[in-house]
């Protein structure tokens, strides 16, 4: 698995700064896990980008964090928004919180790893999602399957 740090790490990989962690031993959520979200996202369906948004706010607030929700909305957004419009396919959103952290992670079914792009200013407003989940994130990565990637991010309790 390929683990991001907040703005990057010491080892360059493809297009991502990366360190490498070979079990999940320091995810978030790994001890003691509450509360879960899981949804499926339909194919090329953007109402899943409201929808899912609208999920995590509540799950957060049965966690108790309803009010720190804002960065969780924002990231999540855009790993849906990637998953929905970059692929021909499903996907699947899983938001684990725990005592922690948050941990949210995209599955989609296409092997091709997303591609983290530095901003342009004519290029409008495409081409930042990653870009803010690197920026914003406390841990981030991708993390192939069999069929296809996972695409996740960690957000320490403090800030999710």
């Amino acid at each position: 698995m390929e683990r991001q740090a907040r703005r990057g790490g010491p080892i360059a990989i493809g297009g991502f700064s990366a360190k490498t962690v070979e079990d999940r031993t320091d995810d978030v959520t790994e001890h003691e896990a509450g509360p879960q979200l899981r949804r499926r996202l339909g194919r090329a369906d953007l109402r899943a980008v409201p929808e899912a948004r609208r999920a995590l706010r509540e799950l957060l607030g049965q966690w108790g964090k309803q009010g720190q929700s804002d960065v969780a909305e924002l990231l999540t957004s855009e790993l849906v928004t990637n998953a929905i419009v970059h692929t021909d396919h499903d996907a699947v959103l899983t938001a684990t919180v725990g005592p922690r952290g948050l941990r949210v992670e995209v599955r989609d079914f296409v092997a091709r790893r997303p591609r983290l792009r530095a901003p342009v200013a004519d290029e409008g407003t495409n081409g930042r999602g990653l870009f803010l989940v690197q920026s914003l994130a406390d841990a981030w990565g991708v993390r192939p399957h069999g069929v296809g990637k996972s695409v996740w991010f960690e957000l320490g309790a403090e800030a999710a």
